[in-house]
C-alpha cells in the first residue's frame, strides 16, 4: 500500500529532528502510530495534507479559544504584518496588551512580555529568589512550569526530599534547591515549611492543574496555600499559562478569588501566535533589569505580530458571554462522556472546569498525580485511534487536557457524544485495538 503523505513527512522528520518533531508528545509517544500532519485549521476543525479533516478539541494545546483563524486575528495579523515583522524596539502594541492584561488581572500590577510559557515561569522564579534572598522553591508532583532545569525534577523518597532531575542533562546542583509536594495535600506542603525555615523563596503552582491532565483544586487548597506562603514570608507563583482567559476572563485567580504574588501567562494572550508574560507586585517587579539588578531580556518580546493577535483576541474575551457558551459546551461534552462510560461499562472519570477538561480512564474521584498515574493510558491510546478514524482530533496523551473552543457548536458537540458512545462500546465489546495509520 501507498504511503500517505503524513507518513512520508514523518520518515523524512524521523532523519532532520529528533523523534521526527519538534516536541516530544507530538510524536504520539504516548499513543503509539504516525501523527497527521496539518495543513489547515478553519474554526473548530482542521485538516492533514492527506485531505483529512477532524473536529479538533486540542486547539494549538489551549491558545486557540476562538478556534482556528478567527477573522479578528486573521485581520490583526494583516495589518500587523504589513508594517514590519519585528523592530526590537518598544512598540505601542505591547503598551495595549500589557495594559489589557493588568486590567483582566489587577494582581499583575507590573508585567514582563517574553516569547513562551517557559521563559516566563523561569523569570518569575529568578526575580522571586531575588527578591527574597532565599533559594529553594516548591513545585507540586504532576505540575509542568515548562523545560526549565530547576522545575524538571520530581519527589524522591517523600515530598519532603530535594528534587532529582527527571531529565537527562539537568545536573543535580540545578535541582536541589527544587522541593516537591502532592497537588491538593497541603500537609506536605508544611512539611517542607517546617523542614526548611526561612529558605523557600516561592511555591510555584498550576491552580488548576492541566499538565497531567485536568485537576481542580480541592475547596479550601488554594486559600489554604496562599495563607501559608504568606505567613512564611514566600512568594506564590501562579502558572496561569493554560488557565489564564482560558477558565474565566481574569483566569484561575478570578475563578477562586486569590491573589498570587506573581502570575506566568502564555497561549492565549498571543491569540495562538508564541508569547508569554510574567508579573504580580510592583515592588517585585522593579527588580527586574533595568530597574533592578535581576537580569532578564529577549529580542523578540512583545514582538508585533504576537502582541497584535494578542490583542484582537482579547478584545473578544471582554464579552462574559462567550465564557457563558464555552461553560455551556463544556457541560455537553463532559455529560455526554460520563453517560457514555455509564452506558458502555467503561470506567472514565471526567474532571472539568470550564472549558478544559480530562476524561481519566480511571474510577474516580481523580485529585492528584497518584491517581492520575493509575489511569488505564493503553486503553486511552486505543480510545484516540478509534475517535481519530471517525475524524475526532483529541490530545495524544491520557494526561493531557481537552480544550473547547468558541468555534464549536452544539451540533459538534453532540458529534463527539455520539462518537464517544460508539467507541466505548466498541471498546467494551473488546473490539481489536488497531493504531490508526494516517
Amino acid at each position: 500500500m501507498k504511503n500517505s503523505k503524513s507518513e512520508n513527512l514523518y520518515n523524512l522528520a524521523l532523519e532532520l529532528m529528533p523523534g521526527g518533531v519538534n516536541s516530544p508528545v507530538r510524536s504520539f509517544s504516548g499513543v503509539g502510530g504516525t501523527p497527521p500532519f496539518l495543513s489547515k485549521g478553519n474554526g473548530a476543525y482542521v485538516t492533514d495534507v492527506d485531505g483529512n479533516e477532524y473536529l479538533d478539541f486540542l486547539g494549538s494545546w489551549g491558545p486557540l479559544i476562538l478556534g482556528h483563524a478567527h477573522p479578528s486575528i486573521l485581520s490583526a495579523l494583516q495589518n500587523a504584518v504589513s508594517d514590519g515583522t519585528s523592530f526590537g524596539a518598544p512598540t505601542e502594541g505591547e503598551v495595549e496588551l500589557a495594559s489589557m492584561i493588568k486590567s483582566s488581572m489587577p494582581s499583575m500590577e507590573m508585567l514582563r512580555l517574553v516569547s513562551s510559557g517557559t521563559e516566563a515561569t523561569m523569570s518569575a522564579i529568578r526575580v522571586a529568589r531575588a527578591y527574597t534572598s532565599r533559594d529553594k522553591i516548591i513545585k507540586f508532583n504532576g505540575c509542568y512550569h515548562g523545560h526549565v532545569d530547576s522545575l524538571l525534577v520530581k519527589a524522591g523518597s517523600g515530598a519532603t526530599t530535594h528534587g532529582a532531575p527527571t531529565s537527562s542533562g539537568v545536573p543535580i546542583s540545578h535541582a536541589k534547591d527544587t522541593c516537591v509536594a502532592e497537588f491538593n495535600d497541603i500537609g506536605t506542603v508544611e512539611a517542607i515549611f517546617h523542614q526548611y525555615p526561612n529558605q523557600i523563596a516561592a511555591v510555584i503552582i498550576e491552580p488548576i492543574a492541566g499538565n497531567m491532565g485536568v485537576v481542580p483544586p480541592a475547596n479550601g487548597f488554594l486559600e489554604d496555600l496562599k495563607a501559608l506562603t504568606k505567613q512564611h514570608d514566600t512568594l506564590l507563583i501562579f502558572d496561569e499559562v493554560i488557565t489564564g482567559f482560558r477558565v474565566a476572563n481574569g483566569g484561575a485567580q478570578s475563578l477562586y478569588n486569590i491573589h498570587p504574588d506573581l502570575t506566568c501567562l502564555g497561549k492565549i494572550i498571543g491569540g495562538g501566535l508564541p508569547v508569554g508574560a510574567y508579573g504580580g507586585r510592583e515592588e517585585i517587579m522593579r527588580m527586574v533589569s533595568p530597574l533592578g539588578s535581576t537580569y532578564q531580556a529577549g529580542t523578540l518580546s512583545g514582538n508585533p505580530l504576537a502582541v497584535s493577535a494578542g490583542i484582537a483576541c482579547l478584545q473578544v474575551l471582554k464579552d462574559q458571554s462567550v465564557y457563558a457558551n464555552l461553560e455551556h459546551l463544556g457541560a455537553l461534552l463532559e455529560g455526554g462522556i460520563t453517560e457514555a462510560s455509564k452506558q458502555s461499562g467503561v470506567g472514565i472519570t471526567v474532571n472539568r472546569v470550564g472549558s478544559m477538561l480530562t476524561a481519566f480512564f480511571v474510577d474516580g474521584p481523580v485529585t492528584s498525580w497518584d491517581q492520575v498515574a493509575k489511569s488505564d493510558a493503553g486503553l486511552y491510546a486505543n480510545f484516540f485511534h478509534s475517535m481519530l478514524k471517525r475524524g475526532i482530533y483529541l490530545a495524544p496523551s491520557q494526561f493531557e487536557a481537552t480544550f473547547v473552543s468558541s468555534a464549536h457548536t452544539e451540533s459538534d458537540i453532540q458529534s463527539a457524544r455520539d462518537t464517544v458512545i460508539e467507541v466505548l462500546k466498541e471498546i467494551a465489546k473488546g473490539v481489536p485495538f488497531r493504531i490508526m495509520v494516517c
